[in-house]
């Protein structure tokens, strides 16, 4: 199904439904509307920080920020990459989620070595649920860092669901799972209708 002209207001109308948009190819200007039978989850009490990852971690190597570089972030998720040479994140994404975070409904998580963005995600906040959407690294480790920070930014901010969206083999590394469309939906509806407050780091 296509999504029509979109706005802010119904993106956050929809995500509070349990349907986000796509494009199919960075240069296809249409979006359309997706709702995943199963659906990819980050149990905020069972997150899995993998030994390495820990190590990085405590070595201090980046520097962590919330919302200072928004549209930086999200135009690296878009970028190609090794193994991802085509993006979902076209024009129209863009110009939505930089109106999402302009009213505060949109937020990124940024890695710095040095003065350099060297990765991190973003993604949509409403009530206590946040949805994840994207993630990129330039330097090793540096969007693990950002979803580590993240989790952690979540579960003292009162939060009690990470969607993200699809399930893929690096997600299921620090224990995410997938739920039936009906679980998330119930799950969905319990976090939306909760009070949560995005902190800024």
């Amino acid at each position: 199904m296509h999504a029509p002209l979109l706005t802010p207001e119904i993106l956050l109308s929809a995500y509070a439904q349990g349907l986000f948009p796509m494009a199919e190819r960075r240069d296809d200007p249409t979006l359309y509307w997706v709702s995943p039978e199963k659906r990819g989850v980050i149990p905020l009490d069972g997150f899995h920080v993998p030994r390495r990852l820990a190590r990085t971690m405590r070595s201090g190597r980046y520097r962590v920020t919330t919302d200072r570089a928004f549209p930086e972030v999200m135009r690296g998720c878009a970028k190609p990459a090794p193994g991802r040479e085509q993006s979902w994140i076209n024009d129209e994404i863009l110009r939505l989620y930089a109106a999402l975070h302009a009213g505060g409904h949109a937020h990124s998580v940024e890695c710095w070595e040095g003065d350099d963005l060297a990765g991190g995600l973003y993604g949509v906040s409403l009530g206590a649920a946040f949805f994840g959407e994207s993630m990129f690294s330039d330097v090793r480790d540096a969007s693990k860092v950002a979803l580590v920070h993240l989790v952690e930014l979540l579960r003292r901010s009162g939060f009690i669901l990470l969607d993200t969206q699809f399930l893929t083999p690096h997600l299921a590394g620090f224990g995410a799972y997938e739920i039936p469309r009906e679980a998330y939906l119930a799950r969905l509806h319990q976090a939306i209708a909760r009070e949560a407050s995005w902190p800024s780091i």
